[in-house]
């Protein structure tokens, strides 16, 4: 007879008695089981071991085809388009700049922005995690703005020399700034700051061009 001393207990799941996934199938379930582990504990507690047994497969799955966790994050990131970001065209810079830092923000604020401040954080203490995402993740909203300036040197607002100077990414820094100092919702207010205030007196023509360094 079963025992009644105690409640009864369900046996853990067995991922072989389900469906058998292979290929772009199987990887997607991971890649989203990442993102669910990412956001329930944070990428310090997250193990493979963990995300197998969310997305129901074998540990020895995950490990083919990502050699450490810090690979598997930096896909699952891009598959959840983290940092991925519509490119303004308003006509003018100002507004382009500002569509630009509203749109991060927003996603700052949304439930991928727990994640993204998470990793950020990561990056002192795992050079490899830091280097997958200025390498992959994190080059998406520089790029952004790069590609909004240039289209302000074309309409004479913008000298050339800025697009290659530290002040090209300036706004973007800022935000980025903000969020991991005090969090998520970014005032609109502070955002307008970091434009009229800060970026366009740094790039807008003529913005006085540094002094050459010396040899």
């Amino acid at each position: 007879m079963p025992s009644s001393t105690g409640p009864a207990t369900e046996p853990p799941a067995d991922h072989r008695k389900g469906p058998r996934r292979r290929g772009e199938e199987l990887e997607g379930a991971i890649l989203l089981a990442t993102l669910d582990e990412l956001t329930e504990v944070g990428y310090a507690a997250l193990t493979m071991e963990r995300v197998a047994a969310r997305a129901r497969t074998g540990k020895a799955a995950v490990y083919r085809r990502w050699s450490s966790r810090a690979q598997l994050v930096v896909d699952a990131c891009r598959l959840g388009k983290i940092s991925e970001v519509g490119l303004p065209d308003t006509g003018e810079l100002r507004a382009d700049v500002l569509a630009l830092l509203r749109q991060m923000s927003a996603k700052m604020d949304s439930p991928l922005g727990d994640i993204m401040r998470g990793l950020l954080g990561e990056m002192t203490r795992d050079p490899e995690l830091a280097e997958l995402i200025r390498e992959r993740v994190h080059t998406v909203g520089p790029s952004t703005i790069l590609i909004i300036l240039e289209r302000a040197v074309e309409r004479g607002e913008v000298e050339p020399w800025v697009l290659t100077s530290r002040r090209a990414s300036v706004a973007t820094d800022l935000l980025r700034n903000q969020f991991l100092m005090f969090g998520a919702p970014v005032a609109d207010e502070v955002l307008t700051e970091i434009v009229d205030d800060v970026y366009l007196p740094l790039v807008l023509s003529p913005a006085p061009k540094p002094p050459d360094k010396a040899d």
